[in-house]
């Protein structure tokens, strides 16, 4: 696979916003870039493997730190939990969000931004729901399921609004490097 600036400048900010992420202490729960992330790397790495396995990955660099800082009492949240392999496949397939996004542009960010946390909310609260992973057991009716999505909307709301800022932070910053690398080649 050929390396180009698109790819590397990819890499960098994930990256960049990976570990900008995991150093805010006391973050609100859902506020988290991986959703952005995995959006953005869909829409621009052109290579569909390395779009897919690059939030994945930063996803468990995070993971592992947390587990370290875990360890040492740093932190009460551990990096790794029973039925974590199912967030990272939602993970991955939310890359797929990013493969529709034909066309980079504001409207398509932005609802995209919608898109991705609403996909993400209702199938990790649905598998919740059923029992995968180890969190809290839900009856399994119809009440018990419109109690789990209930007790989630907090979540659900800050991903929208995590999605929607990481995103403007990822898409602009990228433009911005596209534009300044055009101006430096005509130069």
């Amino acid at each position: 696979m050929k390396l180009n600036k698109s790819f590397i400048w990819s890499l960098l900010l994930l990256t960049v916003i990976a570990a900008l992420y995991r150093v805010i202490p006391n973050r609100p729960w859902g506020f988290a870039p991986q959703l952005a992330m995995a959006l953005f790397a869909g829409a621009v790495i052109r290579d569909k493997k390395w779009a897919v396995a690059l939030p994945v990955l930063s996803m468990f660099v995070s993971d592992l730190l947390y587990q370290v800082l875990y360890a040492y009492h740093l932190t009460p949240i551990s990096g790794f939990y029973k039925g974590q392999w199912i967030n990272y496949i939602l993970f991955a397939s939310v890359v797929v969000v990013g493969f529709f996004v034909k066309k980079i542009n504001v409207q398509n960010i932005f609802i995209a931004s919608f898109i991705a946390p609403t996909y993400f909310f209702i199938i990790s609260n649905f598998l919740t729901w059923m029992g995968v992973g180890e969190f809290v057991e839900y009856p399994k009716t119809w009440g018990g399921l419109m109690s789990c999505y209930t007790l989630a909307l907090p979540f659900y709301k800050m991903s929208i609004i995590a999605t929607l800022v990481f995103s403007a932070v990822l898409f602009g910053s990228y433009y911005l490097i596209r534009k300044n690398s055009a101006k430096t080649v005509a130069a």
